[in-house]
């Protein structure tokens, strides 16, 4: 399986591959993203074992990979650094063939180059703007051409109401109960709640517009009306999908292959309907069934396409983030309805010119509407979350420490990364709520909550949380685990004459910590250079409206202590934040992590934090 279409999508979403160091930083270095496209609900999570592979999976991964070597291997294009440097022409065509490529149902690859696809992807237009001038012809051309404007937006009208229908069904059913995401572990219930109104949606317009406004008189024209408001309808679509295709090639996209598709098998379609329109009639299903077939090849890709994005979607839902309330709440299943929108207007869209006569009968939109209001109150009875679809949850021991034996503060601090608040946890997981003394009206507004730079440890993860929470724990057992803790001191400090640039060297003694995953510096103020990664400063960060600062990941442990400088551009203190993750859990924190139900998967760990200015 592959989709050309993915890489419209990827650099729009809020994530990162490892090899964006060699693609982007130290290098140019060209990279492949390939991924297991099921399974998400164990990524990066304790259930992510051997035995949750999909069978065959690391067989055909590696397949592929030996494909891809070979192919290298061949290639005559194949340049190494300073070819690719030199060759600004070669540079030139190679960023202008940017190939569309897809699977046709797993069963074959489509790869057409970009020179391919301007003249594929611009041939539906243009085919549009003709037959507008052809079916004018015997009367008036600018007339067929607004009626063919017209069905353009009758049908984009439709797609955008098979996309918001959903999305209110989905807003109006949070309405009545507290849990979101229902679908989470049992994917079908979005399938059964969002297609059904969807398709409500996307009849609209036919069900307001029974009698099309057409633009050309009827009286001077030798074909009846119904003729004319199947024609419109269908080239109304046909153009469409045709601009579609358009906009995504002028974007310099590769995914107008998707549009594309629809666009030419509707062509076959409309000539096979038209021609046995002569020998059934046009209120024949024999010939509604003429318009169907031969739209069966693209309608089962947008389906298998389409299904398959719904799933992984789903899959993934569960680590995008919990968002603040009261919006927050509502975010996932709105995300999910309007995508399942967007696939059964993609599915069902080309069919609509044709078949929406027979879909938008009173007694089969009655039957859709009772299908989504019962498929609504039904998922409110599903549990969002079981063992094979675990809800996640960081569980932080934290201390902030001071000095190399001193224990300032002791918290346990916990954080979702879905939208199902901590409150929704406490609520199925009693036991866990005993223990932590939360009451049966607690609430965020009475609870301490975790500061964004308490996650410090593990940034930017951290991003993904909103509405932590934090409870007392005791320090007194890390004492006898650990004698001493990570600590910054001074070397020595550099100053200017002119009290112009300064620079601090500084050694990080990471304490008798014993399994040291990852240690985060935080530094603001006057910061101008310092000694890691060749000199060069990263990005600033800014948290929870402070200062901008510069964050440094520092990875494992290390036999020696770590030293380094910082350099200043004025007198102004530098502020240094220290935070080291160890995977170590002290008894009383293993003992709490031991009342989370199997329905979770907790990712725990101790995290020491401590503050300098220096």
């Amino acid at each position: 399986m592959a989709n050309s279409a993915a890489q419209d999508v990827f650099p729009v979403i809020p994530g990162d591959t490892d090899y964006r160091i060699f693609s982007e930083d130290y290098g140019n270095i060209p990279g492949l993203d390939i991924i297991f496209l099921l399974g998400g609900y164990f990524y990066h999570t304790s259930y992510d074992t051997v035995d949750r592979l999909i069978p065959g999976s690391m067989q055909l991964r590696g397949e592929n990979l030996f494909s891809i070597i070979k192919a290298f291997t061949n290639s005559s294009k194949l340049q190494n650094t300073y070819q690719k440097n030199s060759s600004e022409d070669s540079a030139g065509i190679f960023n202008d063939e940017r190939a569309v490529f897809f699977d046709y149902l797993s069963f074959f690859m489509v790869f057409y180059s970009r020179r391919v696809a301007k003249i594929l992807h611009t041939a539906p237009i243009f085919f549009f703007l003709v037959m507008s001038f052809i079916c004018g012809s015997s009367y008036s051309w600018l007339a067929t051409f607004c009626d063919f404007i017209k069905g353009f937006l009758f049908h984009a009208v439709g797609i955008i109401f098979g996309i918001v229908v959903p999305i209110a069904f989905s807003i109006l059913r949070l309405l009545f109960t507290s849990q979101t995401m229902n679908w989470f572990a049992h994917p079908y219930l979005a399938f059964m709640m969002f297609i059904p109104c969807s398709l409500v949606g996307l009849l609209i317009p036919r069900i307001i517009w029974r009698s099309f406004p057409l633009s050309r008189d009827i009286s001077t024209v030798k074909t009846s009306r119904e003729a004319l408001c199947d024609e419109t309808r269908f080239w109304g679509a046909f153009g469409f999908y045709a601009i579609l295709t358009l906009v995504y090639l002028v974007a310099g996209l590769s995914g107008g292959f998707l549009t594309f598709l629809i666009s030419a098998f509707m062509l076959p379609a409309w000539i096979s309907f038209s021609l046995s329109v002569k020998s059934f009639g046009r209120q024949s299903l024999r010939s509604t069934m003429f318009y169907i077939i031969p739209l069966v090849p693209c309608l089962a890709y947008t389906v298998y396409f389409g299904g398959f994005l719904v799933q992984f979607l789903i899959e993934k839902m569960g680590m995008m983030g919990s968002l603040p309330p009261p919006y927050g709440h509502y975010v996932p299943d709105v995300i999910v309805s309007a995508l399942v929108g967007v696939v059964t207007g993609w599915s069902m869209g080309p069919l609509l010119p044709i078949c929406g006569q027979w879909l938008a009968s009173s007694s089969i939109l009655q039957f859709l509407l009772h299908l989504s209001v019962s498929a609504l109150a039904l998922s409110s009875q599903f549990f969002p979350y079981a063992t094979s679809a675990p809800k996640r949850i960081v569980f932080q021991h934290t201390f902030h420490t001071e000095g190399t034996n001193r224990i300032v503060e002791s918290t346990y601090d916990f954080a979702v990364t879905d939208s199902n608040s901590l409150l929704f946890l406490f609520k199925n997981a009693p036991e866990l709520a005993k223990e932590l003394n939360v009451p049966s009206e607690f609430s965020f507004e009475s609870a301490s909550l975790a500061k964004r730079q308490d996650w410090m440890a593990i940034f930017p993860v951290s991003f993904l949380f909103s509405n932590s929470l934090k409870f007392p724990a005791k320090g007194d057992d890390i004492l006898k685990q650990y004698e001493f803790f990570p600590m910054l001191s001074v070397q020595n400090q550099h100053l200017n004459a002119e009290k112009g640039p300064r620079r601090v060297h500084l050694e990080l003694y990471l304490g008798s910590l014993e399994e040291i995953w990852v240690a985060v510096l935080n530094i603001t103020g006057p910061l101008s250079s310092w000694s890691f990664a060749d000199n060069t400063l990263p990005g600033t960060e800014a948290h929870d409206g402070g200062p901008p600062s510069y964050i440094c990941r520092l990875s494992g442990s290390s036999d020696r202590n770590w030293t380094f400088w910082l350099e200043a551009n004025s007198s102004e203190a530098l502020r240094v934040n220290l935070a080291v993750l160890d995977q170590k859990l002290v008894d009383p924190a293993k003992r709490l992590k031991g009342l989370f139900p199997d329905w979770v998967d907790a990712v725990s760990y101790s995290s020491f934090l401590s503050s300098y200015t220096f």
